[in-house]
């Protein structure tokens, strides 16, 4: 009797990032050039929720085959084209419990949350997973870290365009973010100068303030807010117009993390809790803007980069990442290594325990990094230091 073809399983979570397609063309072409069979998990750890073992006709929802027919022109551009979804299924809200879940006694208005990783188990069992790749950040990847606890065999790879995953230096999506965000800020100062204002950007960045540090960084920003440091806006209203009188072109820009706050105050959230604890993060822009505008008497320009951010293709640094990433992945799986997770270390390519990622919080280095009496990046001795720092 002839062996059974393994097979490997896929799938992205959480927000999607330039790289991702990539990443997934290079993974099902190297896999079947060492005859493994790929299956997609559709909308991340959504799809295998979702995945009814008793009903086929739902099955194409939720999974699909990738062969190199499949993916041949996926990695000219961006974002997932197996979708994604921020679903936890070790903490499933009632009123997201599929309903083929929920038995006689379920009651979807109950308190708490639903634990369905047997459910998980079983239809990785179903499918016939014998190796399973999730791509995603802290979040997705804590819940593979679970599984890998469970005796799930996990090879998984680290994207996140706030580059906070711990463990490595580098995620999929930050260096396009970051290239992005300095283009948009560079083409806002025609504007701003035009019209003699102050700048307000808010870029995403919820715990880490990286990709606010960095932008500002390397755009040359008069000052940046990050997550890390919580800011006095009367302090900050002095400084930008210190700035702006400084400037010939009678302006200045602020960048400012989405989870930044002032000092004694919270962040900006709304909206319910997702599966993994957040609420929708997005606004301390427009309180910044509105409490400067007030304090300074200057009209404000304040843009929220936001979505734009993460669109479209992956630059050039994303789409090497993705493709090593891809192929390292490939080669532990190959040697029959698991529970690992690729990554970056000191600029160079690495393979760590998955359950690093449980062990601690990548954020701003910063006493080496910023000014946070100044409000602004601080970078002076780089030697020894990563690509992006830190």
């Amino acid at each position: 009797m002839a062996d059974r073809q393994k097979t490997i399983g896929v799938l992205t979570g959480g927000g999607d990032v330039p790289g991702l397609n990539p990443a997934l063309k290079t993974l099902v072409a190297r896999a079947s050039e060492s005859g493994y069979r790929v299956v997609g998990i559709r909308r991340g750890w959504g799809g295998l929720l979702a995945y009814n073992r008793d009903d086929p006709d739902t099955w194409d929802h939720t999974v699909m085959p990738l062969d190199r027919h499949t993916v041949r022109t996926v990695d000219r551009s961006g974002g997932t084209f197996l979708h994604t979804s921020r679903t936890n299924p070790g903490k499933v809200a009632g009123s997201d419990v599929p309903m083929f879940l929920r038995g006689a006694e379920f009651d979807p208005a109950a308190e708490g949350h639903h634990d369905f990783t047997s459910h998980i188990l079983a239809n990785l069992e179903h499918l016939g997973i014998d190796v399973l790749i999730p791509i995603g950040g802290d979040d997705t990847l804590s819940y593979a870290e679970r599984l890998n606890r469970e005796g799930v065999p996990i090879v998984a790879i680290p994207k996140t365009m706030d580059n906070d995953v711990f463990g490595t230096d580098y995620c999929i999506g930050f260096s396009t973010a970051v290239t992005r965000s300095v283009n948009f800020i560079h083409n806002l100062r025609t504007s701003a100068g035009s019209h003699e204002r102050i700048a307000v950007v808010e870029l995403f960045g919820r715990n880490s303030g990286e990709t606010s540090l960095i932008s500002a960084y390397l755009a040359g920003v008069d000052r940046a807010l990050i997550s890390e440091v919580p800011f006095d806006v009367e302090k900050l209203a002095l400084l930008l117009q210190e700035d702006k009188k400084s400037n010939r072109s009678n302006y200045a820009m602020v960048t400012i993390s989405e989870g930044a706050s002032m000092v004694g105050g919270q962040i900006v959230e709304y909206g319910q809790e997702d599966a993994y604890g957040h609420k929708k993060l997005g606004g301390i822009g427009v309180v910044v803007s509105e409490a400067v505008k007030q304090l300074t008497g200057s009209h404000i320009i304040y843009q929220q980069l936001s979505y734009l951010m993460r669109s479209g293709a992956p630059d050039s640094l994303d789409l090497m990442v993705a493709y090593n990433y891809a192929n390292m992945t490939m080669d532990l799986i190959t040697e029959g290594m698991s529970g690992r997770m690729v990554a970056m270390q000191g600029g160079t390519y690495r393979h760590i325990p998955i359950s690093t990622i449980m062990q601690g919080e990548k954020r701003v280095d910063v006493a080496e990094l910023y000014d946070a009496a100044e409000y602004r990046p601080k970078v002076r001795h780089v030697l020894g230091k990563p690509m992006f720092l830190y």
